[in-house]
């Protein structure tokens, strides 16, 4: 490494590089966009005791803690296992990936239970704030009127009324870990529960097991190209969506590992879980992880950007020649995946400039009561293969308002914390679950993310992990089952 170091000093060119890098950098420190962006004013505050829902829910509580001593189940509950939230809310987490939707959905209604019991339990106790509570409530709101307002409300009721239990689960996450160590243990079963999804999907592979769909894969294009991993998302497409959100845990925990044992589990946990993504032969994933990576080496060091063509290049000479044939048809139209969803698109976007105001509803079944009429060649879709034109299409154009502003709230929230934190190891975690999200962002503009109920819930709890993770190290250490 030294050795390297004294090559790298020695050469002009890396030294006029970093004198352009060590420049830009002291540019964008200066500017006042940039330093607006990472200063936001007023986070810390919490909702006002003023507001309507502020006075709501002390209404509400008030009565449920007087209902909770009139029955007497203070004696019913004392010591009891329910009243473990971070317990009960750690389970869907950990768990979404193995198994069936409707077991998270049960899971997660535990939670739901535990953390009201633990607010009726102790008066004292606060709803705790984050900048990004308010608009995942929002956004849940909208969503559930444009269930309400759908074209086929007896179809969309369920896929919207599930979405919204899987939306707001993020706010309840937020207030279930109270302290460091559960945040911690939470974030490694997650690494661990990926790397053994990962680890079935190559067994998948090696021996062949589960279904594949003929619409995977152009056959006639890539003919070499015989299996797709799925795993237990049960859709590759998906699985990479997943893994994006993952890999980047994994990473931050393999950089904040205090000892060998914990480097040499957590470098092979991420490498089963990059093993797995290129088994998933999706392209869209791969560009987001891409990004993903792009983003975390940044944001850990800016210098680093100089690396990224030196890394690419040599991916390019690394890589099988079936991953580099399938990454470089991006964006050929002769691909019938690629076709099928341009074709897709142009229908959905005819199909919004009548629906844009409220949507059509959430759900396969309005979407096609609708779409078939702007359909172009006759292509036939369960949703419109874009998150973004997807939202606009099950809730109308104030869900993807809403939902702008989000990521905008959540990006410089973690933006703010990481510009502002110490501790290498929180700092480490910021930047994961930063590139992470964006990461996401860019495979979802090629697939709809939230097709898949269990992908909906991981993200949604990603983005509450993310904003625990700025607070992280004013967290109390803490024990498990406080």
């Amino acid at each position: 490494m030294e050795r390297a170091k004294e090559i790298l000093n020695g050469s002009w060119l890396w030294r006029v590089l970093m004198a352009l890098c060590l420049w830009c950098g002291e540019q964008w420190q200066a500017s006042g966009v940039v330093q607006w962006f990472l200063h936001p004013r007023g986070w810390n505050r919490g909702a006002s005791e003023s507001s309507v829902f502020y006075r709501l829910w002390a209404w509400v509580r008030n009565g449920l803690c007087r209902l909770y001593r009139i029955l007497g189940l203070d004696r019913l509950f004392a010591g009891s296992v329910f009243t473990r939230t971070w317990f009960w809310c750690m389970m869907p987490v950990v768990f979404a990936p193995l198994f069936p939707t409707m077991a998270v959905l049960g899971m997660a209604a535990v939670g739901y239970c535990s953390l009201l019991l633990g607010l009726v339990r102790d008066k004292m106790r606060m709803l705790a704030w984050s900048p990004i509570n308010r608009y995942v409530i929002l956004y849940a709101a909208v969503y559930m009127a444009g269930t309400l307002f759908s074209v086929n409300l007896s179809s969309s009721l369920k896929p919207g009324l599930l979405s919204v239990a899987f939306i707001l689960f993020a706010v309840v996450l937020y207030n279930a870990v109270t302290n460091r160590n559960q945040l911690d243990t939470l974030l490694t079963f997650m690494v661990i529960a990926a790397a053994a999804v990962s680890a079935y999907g190559i067994l998948q592979y090696i021996f062949g097991w589960g279904y594949q769909s003929a619409a995977w894969v152009d056959s006639d294009m890539f003919s070499d190209i015989s299996f797709r991993v799925p795993s237990t998302l049960d859709n590759p497409n998906m699985l990479g969506q997943y893994l994006i959100l993952t890999i980047p845990i994994g990473g931050a925990k393999l950089l904040s590992a205090k000892d060998w044992f914990g480097r040499v589990f957590y470098f092979i946990c991420c490498a089963l879980m990059c093993v797995c993504m290129l088994l998933t032969m999706s392209r869209g994933a791969w560009l987001g992880l891409l990004f993903a990576g792009a983003a975390f080496v940044i944001l850990l060091n800016p210098r680093f950007i100089l690396l990224i063509p030196v890394v690419l290049a040599a991916l390019w000479f690394v890589l099988p020649d079936t991953v580099i044939n399938r990454f470089a048809s991006i964006g050929n139209l002769s691909d019938a995946s690629t076709s099928y969803r341009v074709y897709i698109w142009m229908g959905t976007l005819a199909m919004l400039k009548n629906y844009w105001l409220c949507g059509i509803g959430p759900g396969a079944d309005a979407f096609n009561m609708v779409y078939p009429a702007y359909s172009f060649n006759g292509i036939a879709a369960p949703h419109s293969h874009n998150l973004f034109l997807q939202i606009v299409c099950d809730a109308g154009i104030a869900a993807l308002a809403v939902f702008v502003i989000l990521l905008f709230v959540y990006f410089r929230m973690m933006c703010a914390a990481i510009s502002r934190e110490h501790d290498w190891s929180s700092r480490v975690h910021q930047i994961a679950f930063t590139s992470g999200v964006f990461g996401f962002m860019v495979q979802a503009m090629t697939d709809y993310s939230f097709y898949n109920y269990r992908v909906l819930f991981l993200f949604w709890t990603y983005l509450a992990l993310g904003a625990l993770c700025t607070r992280r190290r004013r967290l109390p250490e803490g024990r498990l089952l406080a």
